[in-house]
């Protein structure tokens, strides 16, 4: 009888982390992940110093990967990189090293969409979890991309929104920076804004048509805000932190229900994954919970560590491609720019 177990080497280096992982089909095995702090001093990620710490990290955290799942690399049946979206340093270094390995071991290479990952993480076998069934709506919210996806099935995906200018992560970075909060200041405010009052400080929400979102007209004006209250009294910020942070926290969400609202309704799909760095966001995932009881949807909402870039999420999609004989060849080149469904 033929040995059915798949061993997926996955690599994942699309911005700055630098993350390894190893499945067994679609069981997780190891889940390496780097990163990088040098950028906190910089207030957010230096493409340069980016890639060439992924140079760095990336040899000692696949050797990790590997050992953490007791699986020598003669018994890889392939190897899935991201190819992109991303910095395109950053990708290079993780794309070229995928190449070579799978050329080394003569075994086949899987490119991988990291924002297709992000909602296929929900497919990863996990004790606790369950996947979505199709069709369903996907909501990647991070610091580079906020996106409402109709998947109908694993690689039949359609973008119905997308934002016009700034992705939701990073609206929650800039409002904290604006705030004098440390990078990356996200987590920062979801942690505040346990502690404050949403409704202390009302925000204008933009006017975006369809499923489209835009961040860009609210960091402006919590820019004014700050602004104009801190020339009133200059301890304004620190007097008031928990309820500014509640305040912007709430306005984010709101956009982010209003839009996917939207989608459900006009879509008659009321079954909803999220995925991306913001679905760690404690607020968003009280929210999805709440939508259960009163509208009736279905949500699935990823742990943790799945949330943020990983490599087992695109282990996941190789795994998938892998059983559909959908590989790369040697040719394939990293792609900084790179749509769902292309």
């Amino acid at each position: 009888m033929t040995d059915l177990k798949k061993y997926i080497l996955a690599i994942e280096s699309s911005c700055d982390d630098t993350s390894a992982a190893v499945l067994c089909n679609a069981k997780v095995l190891s889940n390496v992940v780097a990163t990088q702090e040098i950028h906190k001093q910089y207030g957010g990620v230096v493409p340069e110093l980016a890639s060439r710490a992924h140079q760095q990290n990336i040899v000692p955290v696949v050797h990790q990967a590997l050992a953490k799942a007791n699986i020598d690399k003669k018994q890889l049946s392939a190897i899935a990189f991201t190819r992109g979206p991303g910095l395109m340093g950053s990708l290079l270094v993780g794309t070229s090293f995928a190449k070579s390995l799978a050329l080394g071991l003569d075994i086949p290479l899987i490119e991988v969409n990291h924002m297709e990952a992000h909602i296929l993480a929900h497919f990863i076998t996990d004790e606790n979890g369950t996947s979505p069934s199709f069709p369903f709506l996907g909501m990647t919210i991070s610091g580079g991309h906020t996106q409402i996806v109709k998947v109908s099935d694993h690689f039949t995906m359609e973008v119905l929104g997308e934002t016009l200018d700034d992705a939701v992560g990073e609206a929650f970075d800039k409002s904290a920076k604006l705030m004098g909060l440390p990078y990356p200041g996200g987590p920062l405010v979801d942690k505040y804004a346990k502690l404050g009052n949403p409704y202390a400080y009302d925000f204008p929400k933009p006017k975006v048509d369809g499923l489209n979102f835009s961040f860009s007209g609210l960091k402006t004006s919590i820019l004014y805000f700050l602004q104009r209250e801190t020339q009133k009294n200059p301890n304004f910020v620190a007097e008031n932190i928990n309820d500014i942070c509640a305040s912007v926290q709430h306005t984010i969400l709101e956009i982010l229900m209003e839009k996917l609202n939207i989608a459900v309704e006009q879509t008659g799909i009321k079954e909803v994954a999220i995925g991306g760095g913001v679905a760690a966001n404690s607020g968003i995932r009280a929210r999805l919970k709440e939508a259960e009881d009163t509208l009736g949807w279905k949500t699935y909402i990823p742990k943790f560590e799945y949330c943020t870039d990983n490599a087992a999420m695109i282990g996941i999609v190789g795994y998938l491609k892998f059983e559909k004989g959908q590989f790369t060849d040697q040719r394939v080149a990293a792609k900084a720019r790179y749509a769902i469904g292309s």
